[in-house]
């Protein structure tokens, strides 16, 4: 098979070890060096001197949880970096070891044989790490209304039978008396605004229960977490608003298109990965 890359590394990227196989091909002959490093930044300096003085221009590792990324940094700029999707790359079953991964990722790359995955420019992988921060945040809250609705069932009140969005202004003023401790559905129902749909018939049967200091305690507790998750979620916004001013232009041209939300008010870009449509070459797939 034809060597496209006569002088070329593969590495095996695990949490506190990379190890790293240096593959030279002079005619027929093939050399195999391989060396085991840590994952320390001076460490990765030291890989990166030992791939340098052994000629290597190429450097192909899998994508394996969020360790290739350290890796990935302190190599880039230095040399051609493939990044490989661990299920195109597996080697035969059985046989594995660091060493051999390593050995097994190196031979593939020297035939042209790794499909490389895109990896975004450094500013948009930032924008996408609290892009998906934001969505984990914004699950958590969700799960912390599911708890709440849950704690409410087990009291018998059937607040989120009659109001659609108990974490809405009239919900939230109902739940925070039903905290301090309030006995006399009267008086939540007093704090229920007027564009609330259901009657105040229902309303006064909906905050008919059974209430214990438990509920109470666990209404208060899941209600401070909801509110320290949208502290969070609004100081990503701003952080997402700021790095995002550099491709304001770019993101409000996309969305015109339709099909990705509006900067206007939050700023989202993860409908764009790059402002470098060459980096999409191939229909890459997107592994960060």
């Amino acid at each position: 098979m034809e060597v496209l890359h006569p002088t070329c590394a593969g590495l095996d990227v695990h949490k506190d070890t990379v190890v790293a196989c240096a593959r030279s091909a002079r005619g027929q002959a093939v050399t195999q060096e391989v060396e085991t490093f840590g994952t320390t930044t001076t460490d990765l300096l030291a890989l990166s001197d030992w791939l340098t003085d052994r000629g290597c221009t190429q450097v192909a590792m899998e994508a394996t949880g969020v360790y290739w990324k350290p890796v990935w940094h302190i190599l880039e700029g230095s040399f051609e970096l493939v990044l490989a999707n661990a299920a195109h790359i597996k080697n035969v079953p059985g046989r594995k070891t660091d060493v051999n991964d390593a050995m097994w990722i190196s031979d593939l790359l020297a035939h042209g044989l790794i499909r490389a995955s895109f990896v975004p420019e450094v500013p948009i992988q930032n924008l996408r790490t609290l892009t998906r921060t934001r969505k984990q945040l914004v699950r958590e809250k969700a799960q912390h209304v599911l708890r709440i609705q849950k704690t409410l069932e087990d009291a018998n009140l059937k607040i989120a039978s009659a109001v659609s969005d108990i974490m809405g202004k009239s919900g939230r003023a109902i739940l925070d008396a039903l905290v301090r401790g309030e006995t006399d559905p009267e008086k939540p129902v007093a704090l229920a605004g007027k564009r609330l749909k259901a009657s105040r018939k229902t309303l006064l049967e909906a905050l008919r229960g059974r209430i214990t200091d438990d509920h109470r305690f666990l209404l208060k507790l899941h209600l401070d977490q909801i509110t320290a998750l949208e502290v969070a979620i609004v100081a990503v916004d701003e952080r997402v608003g700021a790095l995002l001013d550099p491709f304001r232009a770019a993101v409000e041209s996309l969305t015109s298109f339709g099909g990705c939300p509006s900067t206007h008010g939050r700023s989202w870009p993860s409908c764009a990965t790059t402002r470098s449509p060459t980096r999409l070459e191939n229909s890459r797939p997107i592994l960060s």
